[in-house]
C-alpha cells in the first residue's frame, strides 16, 4: 500500500525539518517545499542521516503558483499539506512589513489557490501564540480573545488565521484547516544532526544561549527584569521542537480520518510557564557551562508572561509533551557542538 503524501512547505526550516522527521517515522512520505531563502541545504544532508535516505525537495517560493502547481503535478496523490513557509523575525517585520505580508499572506493565499485546484483539501497551518497578544487572563486557552498583534509578523499570522476561518465559512472550498498555535520551540533532534540554523544574528532566546556558550557571541542580554514575573525576567512556554513536531503528525492523522469539520485550532505548548533566566539555569544545569550575560532594558513588543492551556490537544490530538526543558538545552547545546565540529 503506498504511504500517504504530505506536502511540507519550509520542509527544510526549524520546525519543518524536525517535522518531515516525524512523518517519515510515522509512515507518511513527505515532500518538501522550500525557498531556502530562511534555511539551509545541509538540513537536507541532516534530515537524510537520521533517516537513511533522502526527502524529495522542490526549491521553489510558495509566492509562485506555477511552480506550486508542478509540484502538485510532478508529485500526484498529495493528501495534506503542512504550511510553515514564512518569515519570523518580529523585528524585521517592524522594519520590512511589506516583506512579511507579501511572504506570509501572500504565499497562504497562492497556496490555498492551488490546493482548490488539485482537489487536496486538508491543511496544517504554523500558527503562533502571538495572535493572544497580551493576554488578560494565563493560561491561554483557544477560546482566549485574539488581540491586536504587537508587530506585522503577529499580524501575518493573524491575518493567516482570518483567511482560513473566511474558507471555511464559505462553505465551497472544501479545504479543511487545522492551525497550531505554537509556543516556544527549542531545541534539536536528539542524534544533533538537525537543530535550529538561524542565519545572522539569532533572534529566539536558544540559539544566542548556545552561542554564547560557544564563543560565538560575547554576551548574552537578557531585554528586562522589572517584569511582574517570579524574577522579573519573561515568562514563555519553551516546547520541544521534537514534541512540536510530533503535534503536526497527530494533527495530520486527525484530518486523514476525516475528525475536522471546517477549522479547528489548539495550542502547543508544555501547559506551563517558565522565565528567561530559569531557562539560562536550565541550560547551566544541563550542560554544565556558565553563561556570561548580563540585565539589558526592556525590549520593545515583547509581552511579559505567556502560557499555554493545553487541555484541548492533549484530549482531542492527543498531544502530550516528554521532554524537560533542560532535556531541550542539553539537546540545543549538542547541536551547538556538532556545528562547531563540521567547521
Amino acid at each position: 500500500m503506498a504511504k500517504e503524501k504530505i506536502l511540507v512547505t519550509g520542509g527544510a526550516g526549524y520546525i519543518g525539518s524536525h517535522t518531515v522527521v516525524e512523518l517519515v517515522e510515522a509512515g507518511y512520505e513527505p515532500v518538501i517545499v522550500d525557498n531556502f531563502s530562511n534555511s539551509e541545504e545541509r538540513v537536507l544532508d541532516g534530515i537524510a542521516a537520521i533517516l537513511g535516505r533522502s526527502v524529495p525537495c522542490h526549491r521553489i517560493d510558495c509566492n509562485d503558483a506555477a511552480a506550486l502547481r508542478s509540484v502538485f503535478e510532478q508529485e500526484q496523490d498529495i493528501v495534506g499539506v503542512i504550511h510553515f513557509a514564512a518569515y519570523k523575525a518580529v523585528g524585521e517585520s517592524v522594519e520590512q512589513p511589506l516583506k512579511y505580508y507579501h511572504n506570509n499572506v501572500g504565499s497562504l493565499v497562492t497556496l490555498l489557490q492551488v490546493m482548490e485546484e488539485q482537489k487536496v483539501h486538508n491543511l496544517v497551518f504554523s500558527s503562533s501564540c502571538t495572535v493572544y497578544g497580551i493576554p488578560e487572563t494565563l493560561p491561554v486557552t483557544e477560546q482566549t480573545p485574539v488581540q491586536k498583534a504587537n508587530s506585522p509578523y503577529g499580524n501575518t499570522k493573524k491575518i493567516c488565521e482570518e483567511i482560513l476561518v473566511d474558507l471555511a465559512s464559505s462553505g465551497n472550498s472544501g479545504i479543511k484547516s487545522i492551525a497550531l498555535r505554537y509556543f516556544n520551540p527549542i531545541g534539536a533532534h536528539p542524534s544533533a544532526k538537525i537543530g535550529e540554523l538561524p542565519l545572522g544574528v539569532p533572534s529566539n532566546l536558544v540559539p544566542f544561549i548556545t552561542q554564547t556558550a560557544a564563543g560565538i557571541r560575547e554576551q548574552l542580554t537578557i531585554f528586562g527584569n522589572d517584569y511582574d514575573t517570579p524574577d522579573g525576567t519573561n515568562v514563555r512556554d519553551y516546547v520541544h521542537v521534537v514534541d512540536l513536531a510530533k503535534a503536526h503528525v497527530t494533527a495530520v492523522a486527525r484530518m486523514l480520518q476525516g475528525k475536522v469539520q471546517d477549522i479547528e485550532f489548539f495550542n502547543v505548548g508544555t501547559g506551563r510557564g517558565n522565565t528567561v533566566l530559569e531557562a539560562v539555569h536550565a541550560f547551566e544545569n544541563a550542560t554544565g557551562v556558565k553563561l556570561n550575560y548580563k540585565i539589558g532594558p526592556r525590549r520593545a513588543g515583547d509581552v511579559p508572561k505567556i502560557y499555554a492551556d493545553v487541555t484541548k490537544a492533549t484530549e482531542e490530538l492527543g498531544f502530550k509533551t516528554t521532554s524537560t526543558l533542560e532535556e531541550a538545552m542539553k539537546s540545543a547545546w549538542d547541536w551547538q557542538l556538532s556545528l562547531q565540529k563540521d567547521k
